[in-house]
């Protein structure tokens, strides 16, 4: 009897802790559920790890995912030596968790190898988490070179693991694989998936078949929102703005699909690049009304838009207003104030950034050149070494362009000869360079060693070819390329091209074959080519052709302040003094006015900039009087020449004060 009653007490302390044990667990997922980690830890802690619930793989699953969601990693390390305490790690639920949190939050992607290599079983989610995570740090050749190994164990690769492989394609560009995995796409019957077609459409959109990209969208029963975004964003990476808006609009008007922040995003950059504003405005009305306005990758295709449409004080607005901004909104910011020429507020933002990443020091170095601010620039170049190294292509090239515009042109060929990989920028921007500081030879050369190792040229190639060989009286050879544009390369002459070539024909006193060139290009009308051959003209005294010229400028743009200014030259030179006359007061009385001078002084690391008005000259009288009284500094009398008025009205007045004093002292 007293066994008996013993037995049956032991039985029911068992049951009484079981059932104990399966409260805890069900209170540790219900902590896990609403995101309570420390608490399911605290109580994880606290708990018999010999009882057969707490190790359940559900637990330590759900515990793992947890992590992912709160961005813990220290507490998935504690999680993981629970596992490896519980001798739970060779399950492949765990396992996969385990891989999972790794992937997603570990800071060393050496440790997640180390993770799957330790696996006992390794399933097909596995093999796509290891090779989406290759992927995530920039590694998609190793991800393509793991799937490569998955047939050899008799892994069978999912749907999402084509996707993943699919993507390391798109991003490395190898296209022909790309269409090998489609096949294998096609096989296994996973064509239907508008995850792996949406993939796909990627792959043929960054790899500038976005044709073969719509026919794949074309062949789908019913395409869902991420589809119809694969698309359209495939056609705005091909360059087909139009296409990608008119697909938008089927979209949102025959399908009633619902865009989300990606699609937006798209969208607002095709808006941009087509500098269709009102477009734009209506998608940016449309993402305040689908409630998208806190979401930074959408806001920073809005100041982007704005800032290529001309309207940065809108784009400055947009930006000031976001809650949360990153380098990529602050270099959409510093896009569209470069592109407007406004270099100062260029500097000035990158100033005050907190997160600059290299596309921002593309644009500031831009800016930079456009101000031929040196001392600028080599400040910038400081930072770039400082926090990024070197060796990258984008940023050594417009180094090589900030040199050569400052005429640091030796400089600019020292960086040139020590970039490992030149791209045509880089080509361009150093035959640029010589040519503008007058090396023609050398920036032929340059061209030659770039079609010798196989770079094609392009338009702006050109361009700084055929201003070297103006700049060297080369007219046989300026000739030769201008020929070989057209029959060789397939390149259309522009406004430039032409300019470059009336300007070498000028100078070498060529004026009708100048004109004639001129009468048979497809830009005759543009009125900046006869006003370059005005300019040759002057150069050469023919007044009978200057004064056709001129007419005819006068014709295309009849406000051109050139036409009269290089006339009256003209005249001035060849002594005939009453049509010098004649024609400044024809200028005064047709109410045309010469644009006036832009100087600019860089002062303290300042850039300090003032137009020559009248106004200006009388300020400078003033300030040499200040000068010799030697109580303003140079940075306050160039503030002052800036500012005559307004802003720097209390310079003025002190100006003023500074001289009354003089004259006073002088009186007494």
């Amino acid at each position: 009897m007293k066994l008996f009653f013993k037995r049956h007490c032991s039985s029911l302390t068992t049951l009484k802790t079981l059932q104990n044990s399966s409260a805890e667990v069900a209170q540790i997922l219900n902590y896990c559920k609403s995101g309570a980690l420390c608490d399911a830890i605290c109580l994880l802690n606290s708990t018999d790890l010999s009882t057969a619930f707490i190790k359940k793989p559900v637990v330590y699953a759900s515990l793992l995912q947890t992590c992912i969601k709160v961005f813990s990693f220290s507490q998935g390390l504690q999680i993981h030596s629970h596992v490896i305490k519980s001798g739970l790690e060779n399950d492949p639920f765990i396992g996969n968790s385990l891989l999972s949190m790794y992937i997603k939050l570990g800071p060393d992607f050496d440790e997640t190898q180390k993770v799957f290599n330790g696996h006992f079983i390794k399933d097909v989610i596995s093999w796509t988490s290891m090779i989406s995570g290759y992927i995530k740090i920039g590694k998609s050749k190793n991800a393509l070179e793991l799937f490569c190994e998955m047939p050899g164990l008799d892994v069978e690769p999912n749907g999402f693991t084509l996707s993943a492989a699919i993507k390391a394609c798109s991003e490395l560009g190898f296209i022909r694989l790309g269409k090998c995995f489609h096949g294998m796409v096609i096989k296994r019957g996973f064509i239907s998936s508008h995850v792996i077609s949406s993939s796909l459409i990627d792959l043929y959109g960054r790899n500038c078949e976005s044709e073969d990209g719509r026919q794949l969208f074309d062949e789908l029963p019913e395409p869902d929102a991420i589809c119809w975004t694969s698309v359209i964003s495939a056609f705005t990476k091909s360059d087909l703005y139009a296409k990608a808006l008119g697909f938008f609009y089927l979209m949102q008007r025959e399908h009633g699909l619902v865009a989300d922040g990606f699609t937006f995003g798209t969208v607002l950059t095709a808006c941009g690049n087509l500098g269709r504003l009102k477009q734009g405005k209506e998608a940016h009305a449309k993402v305040i009304t689908s409630g998208l306005c806190g979401n930074v990758v959408v806001e920073s295709s809005i100041v982007d838009m704005y800032g290529k449409c001309g309207l940065v004080d809108e784009s400055y607005r947009v930006f000031d207003k976001m809650l949360k901004k990153n380098s990529v909104s602050s270099s959409a910011l510093l896009q569209g104030y470069c592109q407007t020429g406004d270099f100062e507020s260029v500097i000035r933002i990158f100033r005050e950034m907190e997160e600059i990443d290299l596309f921002s020091f593309g644009i500031v170095l831009r800016a930079c050149a456009g101000l031929a601010a040196l001392r600028l620039g080599k400040e910038v170049h400081c930072q770039y070494i400082r926090r990024s190294g070197c060796k990258d292509v984008i940023i050594e090239s417009a180094l090589v362009d900030l040199y050569a515009k400052c005429g640091c042109v030796d400089f600019a060929h020292q960086i040139f000869l020590q970039m490992p990989v030149r791209n045509l920028i880089t080509w361009n921007s150093m035959i640029s360079g010589f040519a503008q500081n007058g090396r023609g030879e050398e920036a032929l050369r340059i061209f030659d060693d770039m079609t010798k190792g196989g770079t094609k040229p392009d338009h702006v190639s050109f361009i700084g070819v055929l201003s070297a060989c103006s700049h060297m009286g080369l007219i046989d050879r300026g000739r030769k390329h201008f020929a070989s544009m057209t029959k060789e390369y397939r390149i259309k002459p522009k406004i430039e091209h032409y300019n470059c070539m009336v300007d070498l024909l000028g100078r070498a006193g060529l004026l009708e074959e100048a004109e004639t060139l001129i009468e048979n290009a497809d830009c005759r009308h543009d009125s900046s080519l006869w006003e370059v051959l005005l300019g040759a003209c002057t150069t050469c005294r023919n007044a009978h052709v200057a004064e056709r010229v001129a007419k005819k400028i006068m014709e295309l743009e009849p406000d051109c302040h050139l036409s009269y200014v290089l006339l009256d030259n003209v005249y001035r030179a060849v002594g005939r003094w009453n049509d010098a006359f004649k024609i400044r007061t024809l200028m005064k009385y047709s109410g045309v006015k010469k644009m006036p001078g832009k100087s600019w002084i860089e002062a303290n690391t300042w850039i300090n900039i003032y137009v020559n008005t009248q106004q200006q000259v009388n300020n400078v009288a003033k300030i040499k009087q200040v000068m010799k009284l030697g109580k303003l500094s140079v940075w306050q009398m160039a503030d002052t020449a800036k500012y005559p008025n307004g802003e720097g009205k209390a310079q003025g007045d002190l100006f003023e004060e500074l001289l009354e004093t003089k004259h006073t002292k002088q009186s007494t």
